[in-house]
């Protein structure tokens, strides 16, 4: 059905959710593959990460095709924003479960382990403090606050507002302050993971900071690492929107695929500034 055949838009049939299913399916089996020893498993895994790229672009490319052809209205728009929305709410729900688990961590867990009677613990000298690495665990040397991770800060904040003078730049149809915001922004989140790398390196290295570090170092590797993962798909989207914008795609009235990195972007600041306080600073 065409949009001017009717009220929303129907596509036509297309492969690509099967072979995404396929491409998750073989990328799963060749990562068990690989755990097990078996040689195929890297195979396996890099023709379901193939699959899964093609599909991507693929799959994006169509729907850019039939938004820029103008073939949407505003039950797809609305559809799409509804999409993002709760897209958005389950990495809420995603990012809430692992600060969950460092304030059990924190206020329940390491206190009632250190308040046992010590006739009947075989840990009589640990006690409640922050971080540690539990009475088994590693030593090693918290990361400070005020290095890197201030700077990230710094760097991820100046980010969101960057992006934010490119999206009024959009409102006003000003390509080059448009495309400057854009890539201002893109630098920010590339430096950003730039200073994670090398904090990461400098914890294995010089502080002890490994996963074998108890439960600090557990917790803080899976909350800044899945953190890390998403500023890395938020620049790829930003550069996907970048190249989109050189193109003469968007308008002021039309430009939602920017509004929803956008508001992913904002997110993974939102999300950075609460590593920052519980996971850095606290």
């Amino acid at each position: 059905m065409n949009a001017t055949q009717g009220h929303y838009f129907v596509p036509s049939v297309s492969r690509y959710s099967t072979l995404l299913s396929s491409g998750v399916f073989f990328l799963a089996l060749g990562f068990i593959l690989r755990l097990n020893g078996t040689p195929a498993g890297l195979w396996g895994m890099l023709f379901g990460a193939a699959l899964i790229l093609y599909v991507t672009v693929g799959w994006f490319g169509e729907v850019i095709r039939e938004s820029v052809g103008g073939i949407y209205t505003k039950w797809e728009d609305r559809s799409y924003r509804l999409g993002m929305i709760w897209f958005i709410t389950s990495e809420v729900a995603f990012f809430a479960c692992f600060f969950g688990v460092l304030y059990y961590l924190r206020l329940i867990s390491v206190p009632e382990l250190a308040g046992f009677d010590p006739a009947y613990t075989l840990h009589p000298d640990y006690t409640s403090t922050w971080p540690t690495s539990g009475p088994m665990g590693e030593v090693f040397t918290p990361m400070a606050a005020w290095g890197i991770p201030a700077i990230n800060t710094l760097l991820l904040l100046t980010s969101g507002a960057t992006l934010t003078w490119a999206h009024w730049a959009l409102l006003k149809n000003n390509r080059t302050q448009l495309i400057a915001g854009l890539a201002l922004t893109i630098l920010l989140g590339a430096t950003f993971m730039g200073f994670q790398v090398y904090e990461y390196m400098h914890a294995y290295a010089e502080l002890g900071l490994t996963l074998g570090a108890g439960v600090y170092g557990a917790t803080f590797y899976i909350l800044t690492g899945f953190h890390g993962f998403h500023v890395t798909l938020g620049t790829i989207m930003l550069i996907v929107i970048l190249g989109r914008c050189m193109k003469g795609h968007f308008d002021s009235h039309n430009h939602f695929g920017f509004e929803a990195v956008a508001w992913y972007w904002h997110f993974v600041d939102v999300v950075w500034l609460l590593l920052f306080v519980f996971v850095y600073w606290l």
